[in-house]
This record gives C-alpha cells, structure tokens and sequence, in this order.
C-alpha cells in the first residue's frame, strides 16, 4: 500500500514540474525516500512547448512575430534508495533541475531572429534520513551540482558567449511526518542556493570586440518544498504541495553583456516563482492506479527578458500506475497553458508580446523493489 502512495504522488513523473517557473524543470523532489526497503526508479520526459510572440513597439519592427521559440527538450532522472537498519535509510538522485532552451527563427523580421540560448544543469545528491518511532523523520545531504550556458544574440552587436562547465556544492535539509494507517505523510524540504563560478568567452562588434575572458558568477536560487498526501476513502489519496523558489535573487550576468545592455542580465528574473498542486489517486484494483492533478502559478506582471519569455501557469495532469511484482510502471500527460507576458531590450518596454501559448509533456518511470 505503501508502495502506491509513494508512486502516485509523483503524478506523471518528470512532468510534473515541466515548463515550470524560470529554468525549474524537475521540482528536486526527494520523495524517493519514502519507498518501502532497496528501490531504485529511472523516469524519462519529453516537453513540447509552442511559445511564441509578437513585437509591440514601432522601433522593433512593428507586429512582426518571432514563430516558435522553444524547441522540444527531454528530462531525466533516476534515484536509488536502501535502508541502512530500521533508523537509518540512505538515497542518490541524479537529476536535470534546471535547464532552457531557446531559439528564435532567422529571416522572421523578428527583431530577436537568430537568437539561441542554451542553459544545462545536472544534480548528483545524497541524503541521510533518521526515522524515528513516532512517525517524525529528518533527512539531509549534500548536492554537486553542473551549469554551463551559451548563447547568441544577433539584436545585441552580434553578441556571442559561452561559459564552461562549472561544479558547485549546496545542501538539502528536511523534515517529515508520517502516519501509515491514514496514509498521511507532510515533508518540508529545504534546497540552498548553489554558487557558480562559470568561465566565460564573450565576443561581439562593438569596441569591446573579442574574445573577452572572464569569469561569470551566479548562484541557482534557493527553494522550499511543501509536500502532504493522506487517504480520505480506501483506496482514495488526496495530494499535492507548494514550491517556492527564489528566483528573484537569481541573474546571469556575463561582463561584456552587462556593459553593452547598460546593466541589463542575459537571464534574470524579477519575482520569485509559487508554484501550487493539487491531485487524487485512485487505486483501481491490485495492478492499477490512476491518478489527477492540477497545477498553478501566478502570474506575476513584471516585464521579462526575450530569453525567457513565459510568467506563470495552468495545467492539468493525468497519470496510470502498473504494478506487478517488484516493478511499478507509471506513465503521465500534462497539458500546461504558459502564462502571457511582455519582455523588454534594455530600458526598452515593452518590447514583444507573448500569449496564447502552452506545451505538453509526455513521461514514463520504471521503478523496483529489489
């Protein structure tokens, strides 16, 4: 039973968190921690966003749309757990937690067209969790964590950059509460920020020229994690959570960029990002499950940059649960509609609208019980 819980509050796996707020992509989840004994689980997704836009200001080539800018992307993950005795149980999760993808068609009379930035980020964590007989559990450890990123911006004196791969270490801490006999668990996690120290080569036509060495710093922001299921029928499961992320105090900000925009950000974001689930599971008979869920993110209104052109969202999520044996299969949909918004180019705004735009996300996990 325990075993079904734990698989349907993943509802559609990777998906869940796909085309999130900013660069979020898989929501560092750790309910890997709460699978019964040895388990190890492998989940892959495929998003397809279509986002596009169209300019609104006179000096950007008025009314010109951009066609669509993200290409799909896949999501990875996979996690092992084991207990150590009946206190001590110990995980490994190797994750995509942030990642962007954009390209801007060339000869759309768009004035971004030929635009192309890429940000890649891989997680290697390990936790350590201490259970305790009353249902109360802490857990924590440490993340390794990758960036690099590349860019080309044609609108801006033919800007080009590329920062290098660079490692930097953070911490995972929690707290959680279990029940089994109402299938009640409440876990708070807390992920900290991660310094990165990226080294960069910028080149353009402007008189700062090129190639320009330096060396780019930036942290990937902090985030909370509130996360609670409990039965309210047999077979029944009510879920869902909260995330908050910091993403008002995150900015990748290359030198040479900064002094040709006049202090502007080649990704930087305004607001921080609330992202709210809600689902039900149902356990059909002993093979399988099925499960929904809902997700929402406010909008916030701010003005965003023409690399990341998406504020807030809505979407709705459906999942089926196979179990046989010591391997539980999930597959997942979601439909995200992606919130509007306005970017700017400089002090210029607003520059370019975006509406009417969404993506879908499709997903499979393989877990087992060894």
């Amino acid at each position: 039973m325990k075993s079904y819980l734990t698989s349907v509050t993943v509802l559609c796996l990777a998906t869940g968190a796909a085309h999130a707020g900013a660069l979020d992509r898989t929501g560092q989840s750790v309910d890997v921690l709460f699978e019964t004994g040895r388990y190890g689980e492998f989940s892959f997704a495929t998003v397809s966003p279509d986002l596009s836009g169209n300019t609104v200001t006179p000096f950007l080539s008025n009314g010109s749309g951009s066609g669509d800018i993200s290409p799909s992307y896949t999501v990875f993950s996979a996690a092992y757990k084991a207990d150590i005795n009946n206190t001590w149980s110990y995980a490994l999760i190797l994750d995509e937690p942030f990642k962007a993808d954009v390209d801007y068609l060339a000869g759309t009379g768009y004035f971004a067209a030929g635009a192309q930035a890429n940000f890649q980020s891989y997680a290697l964590t390990g936790l350590l969790q201490y259970n305790m007989p009353s249902g109360f559990s802490v857990y924590g450890g440490l993340r390794l964590q990758s960036t690099e990123a590349d860019a080309r911006i044609p609108f801006v004196a033919s800007y080009e950059v590329e920062a290098d791969r660079d490692y930097g270490v953070g911490y995972v801490a929690g707290v959680a509460y279990e029940r089994p006999d109402i299938a009640l668990r409440v876990s708070l996690t807390y992920n900290s920020e991660i310094a990165h120290e990226n080294d960069t080569v910028e080149t353009s036509v402007s008189l700062l020229g090129g190639p320009n060495a330096s060396v780019t710093e930036f942290e990937t922001p902090q985030s909370v994690n509130l996360a609670f299921q409990t039965g309210i029928a047999p077979g029944t499961l009510l879920f869902g959570g909260v995330r908050w992320v910091d993403w008002s105090d995150f900015a990748l900000t290359p030198a040479n960029y900064q002094t040709l925009t006049s202090g502007g950000s080649l990704l930087s974001y305004e607001d921080d990002v609330y992202t709210y689930t809600l689902g039900i599971g149902r356990r059909l008979n002993d093979t399988w499950s099925i499960a929904a869920t809902l997700g929402y993110e406010e909008t916030n209104g701010s003005f965003f940059t023409n690399l990341g052109p998406s504020d807030g969202q809505e979407s709705i999520g459906l999942a089926a649960i196979y179990n046989k044996g010591n391997m539980k299969i999930t597959t997942g949909i979601r439909y995200v509609r992606i919130g509007d918004t306005v970017t700017r180019v400089g002090a210029l705004a607003p520059a370019a609208r975006f509406d009417g735009n969404d993506a879908i996300a499709f997903g499979v996990k393989v877990g087992y019980n060894f």
